[in-house]
């Protein structure tokens, strides 16, 4: 069953309550990019963003670390309400640590890779993580194109998440809509975030369903 993780970037920030409130009926997870402008190029939110909106909705946290040094931080947002915290395996000098650390504190652990990073890198370490996200821009602003290239990574993560029995959810992020979304299904996703797609859609309910509709659509 394909889950959705609208992009709280995505949300408008002045009228976020109600912004939250048109999909939290209908989706999986809120996805929350963290990032910090080294490790990309833009700045977004952190702990007050989320502590906040945990107050307002009972949603499980996709969280996105898009910073240098996440081991800093990891205990602060699994307090913040983190119930998936994925890390970039091009941060991560010592990443089984870091992966397994997020799991001994009980919740999901997620590695992400940039469009530029084989599955290779991840080939010790697919047997401990939760989630796989496959970027399908280059991390750092919303609203980019889709790139077609990454579809190869994921079928290969299908292939090997059959292989060897893995249980990872694949996740993909960047450019997703309705039409994009199923070329990522079919490859093997489980988890579509999507952004703008959704909140910059007059009808979030809408967007929502016809994003899952297309992209479970058999032709």
């Amino acid at each position: 069953m394909t889950k959705i993780s609208p992009s709280l970037l995505a949300a408008n920030f002045y009228s976020l309550e109600k912004d939250l409130a048109d999909v939290y009926p209908y989706a999986d997870y809120l996805h929350i990019d963290v990032m910090d402008g080294h490790f990309v190029p833009n700045i977004s939110f952190g702990f007050p963003i989320m502590e906040s909106v945990r107050e307002k909705i009972d949603i499980p946290f996709d969280v996105h670390l898009m910073i240098e040094e996440p081991d800093r931080y990891i205990d602060q947002f699994i307090e913040s309400g983190a119930h998936i915290l994925t890390v970039h395996y091009e941060t991560c000098p010592h990443v089984h640590r870091t992966l397994s650390y997020i799991k001994s504190k009980g919740i999901q652990a997620g590695i992400a890779i940039n469009p530029g990073t084989p599955v290779s890198v991840l080939k010790d370490i697919l047997h401990i993580v939760d989630l796989v996200l496959v970027m399908t821009v280059n991390p750092g602003f919303g609203g980019q194109s889709f790139i077609e290239e990454t579809i190869p990574k994921i079928k290969q993560l299908h292939q090997l998440k059959l292989k060897h029995s893995h249980t990872y959810e694949i996740e993909v992020d960047g450019g997703i809509n309705k039409y994009t979304a199923k070329l990522c299904i079919d490859a093997g996703a489980t988890i579509l975030v999507a952004g703008s797609a959704i909140f910059g859609q007059p009808n979030r309910k809408r967007a929502i369903s016809e994003i899952l509709q297309k992209s479970n659509h058999t032709e």
